[in-house]
């Protein structure tokens, strides 16, 4: 593959694109079936409003090929802004090329330029070829377990 890698940022434009991936990383690492219409709601609730999220898109000949969102939370402990990377996927075809290492690469500039004190992600437990990606761009294992617990949707 000849054609550069180019990293944007997400755009209503990639609405589709960026669903989709959602969906399939969720099949992929989870096996988990995510409602299409609840996921479009989300992605584009993030392309409008940068609060919410912040989406990075890699392309590869004029094709969104990758993509990776941001969220922001505020540590207390560091007195500064913690860039949370979730939503990666590549698509299958463009693995191995380099393809997250470049949206890594240009989210940590980003968030240094913007004054974060850390990036931080979450990965599937059982998703040891992502952990090691992450391990070799300079991401570190934390002594926290991630815990959680799901709310009652508004209506």
């Amino acid at each position: 593959m000849s054609d550069a890698i180019v990293i944007r940022l997400g755009e209503i434009r990639d609405l589709v694109t960026i669903t989709h991936s959602n969906i399939q990383m969720a099949m992929e690492t989870e096996h988990k079936q995510l409602d299409a219409y609840v996921v479009t709601g989300g992605v584009r609730a993030a392309l409008e409003d940068a609060n919410k999220g912040i989406y990075f898109v890699a392309e590869i000949g004029g094709k969104v090929v990758g993509q990776l969102m941001i969220t922001h939370e505020w540590s207390d402990w560091r007195n500064g802004d913690v860039w949370w990377i979730q939503s990666v996927y590549v698509q299958p075809d463009f693995r191995k090329l380099g393809v997250f290492k470049k949206l890594h690469a240009h989210t940590r500039r980003q968030a240094i330029n913007a004054g974060a004190v850390m990036i931080r992600l979450y990965v599937e437990k059982e998703n040891t070829r992502a952990q090691k990606v992450y391990t070799d761009l300079g991401l570190g294992m934390t002594d926290y377990l991630l815990m959680e617990q799901s709310l009652p949707r508004k209506t």
